[in-house]
């Protein structure tokens, strides 16, 4: 399975962690517009980006969290409607804590749910 890593040039990474790099501009939406581009069916996408997640599972592309949530295109509606009153909050003057510290445990469950979804596009039942 190759591993793609898409970052702005505002991100390099000076460390080799394997996988092949694409850089794009520093724009706004620049890796989500990549992603969105080369992205195929069946290929997993790895985001936190909910806007980016339910343009692709409608395109049958897999899309997980960093903590091993996969976003299912029958859950999105709910998801945006969240996302979109969490923004509406925010613009009205209130803020949140932001996102939980990521955990081991967060770990644990991106590995096991990557597993299984590989394990799936093999043939092999969970």
């Amino acid at each position: 399975m190759e591993v793609v890593f898409v970052a702005s040039y505002a991100h390099v990474v000076s460390y080799d962690i394997g996988g092949k790099w694409v850089y794009v501009d520093s724009q706004k939406e620049e890796v989500d517009l990549y992603i969105m581009n080369h992205a195929s069916k069946g290929d997993i996408v790895v985001t936190q980006d909910i806007g980016l997640a339910s343009i692709l599972v409608k395109r049958d592309v897999i899309a997980i969290s960093p903590r091993g949530k996969r976003y299912l295109e029958k859950d999105m509606d709910a998801v945006l409607h969240v996302r979109y009153l969490a923004a509406k909050e925010r613009r009205a003057g209130s803020h949140s804590k932001g996102p939980k510290p990521f955990t081991e445990s967060d770990r644990q469950n991106f590995i096991t749910s990557l597993e299984g979804i590989c394990r799936n596009l093999q043939g092999f039942s969970i």
